[in-house]
């Protein structure tokens, strides 16, 4: 074990109203042996300090450790937190069953239709389908592109929905509930006889624009793209062309190039895309999922264990 200066602080920056109650989250830690504050900008820290935070600040390169309440770090320069010896730490691997539960209810719906429905009764239209359109998910095609904590949570819950789930992902080890798992370089492959796809991995400069042109040639026309995991990952305007030549049959997406999406998107005007604001973890007690994990960090940070989800 390293040798580490004990903290006496949790800061919880304000910053993290972004997607939780700040005061909410303070509360939960209310069975911590150290003091817990909600604090704004201006303040200053030292080694006996911790940090919660939603967005990277100077001043916080002079604490003992910072969590990003995100899954996401990319604001973050882990270069200098590593230069600076600042231990930093994200929220990845919480995400498992909230964020999968919007990528299946995404699927569920498109299939059967259950946003068309919802639209036409904000119209009081009693809406028949052609009786060809819906379907079930049950015995379709899933690749899930991307096997972490998210991915994993997608597979799971479509196999107990009786999906045909396949992979991607670089290892080539099992995963419950997934029948093949394809390589990378194979994804052309993976997704050729796949009805749905749902991207689960981190945005990264391999991972940006996965999903484009060529990809969407390579889809079945009656195909839906499922993004959950970052906007940059597709080519949004290879998306919106896709989608006009019906090249795909539509998408779920809580995830977009520019947040929030621009008002002038086409994406908004097609009936079979549904779009989510980014609120694929937002539920009720998402602060206390991140309060639980930074629970735990500060019990491993006081031995002197290794810190879970350190990125830097």
């Amino acid at each position: 074990m390293s040798e580490r200066t004990r903290l006496d602080h949790l800061y919880v920056h304000e910053s993290v109203e972004n997607v939780i109650p700040p005061e909410a989250f303070v509360e939960a830690f209310d069975h911590l042996d150290i003091s817990v504050e909600l604090v704004g900008d201006g303040e200053s820290y030292d080694e006996t300090d911790a940090v919660a935070t939603y967005v990277p600040k100077p001043e916080f390169l002079d604490a003992g450790w910072v969590h990003c309440i995100r899954a996401g770090y990319d604001a973050f320069d882990t270069e200098t937190y590593d230069a600076a010896g600042v231990p930093l730490t994200n929220s990845t691997g919480i995400h498992d069953t909230t964020v999968s539960e919007v990528a299946i209810g995404y699927m569920v719906s498109l299939a059967r239709l259950l946003h068309v429905y919802r639209d036409n009764q904000n119209e009081r239209n009693w809406y028949t389908p052609d009786y060809e359109r819906p379907f079930t998910v049950e015995n379709e095609r899933l690749c899930v592109v991307g096997l972490g904590t998210i991915g994993q949570g997608i597979a799971e819950r479509a196999d107990a929905l009786g999906m045909d789930v396949v992979g991607v992902r670089r290892s080539d080890e099992s995963v419950p509930g997934v029948s093949e798992i394809f390589d990378p370089a194979d994804l052309h492959d993976a997704i050729a006889d796949a009805r749905f796809v749902a991207l689960a991995l981190p945005h990264t400069p391999e991972t940006e624009g996965l999903i484009g042109e060529a990809e969407f040639d390579v889809l079945r026309d009656d195909a839906y793209l499922v993004n959950v995991a970052r906007g940059p990952l597709v080519d949004e305007d290879a998306l919106v062309d896709a989608l006009e030549r019906d090249a795909i049959a539509g998408a779920g997406l809580d995830v977009f190039e520019t947040e929030p999406l621009p008002d002038d998107s086409p994406l908004w005007d097609f009936e079979d895309v549904m779009i989510s604001p980014h609120k694929g973890s937002a539920t009720n007690r998402y602060h206390l999922d991140i309060a639980d994990l930074v629970a735990e960090n500060v019990e491993r940070y006081q031995t002197g264990e290794t810190l879970r989800n350190r990125v830097a």
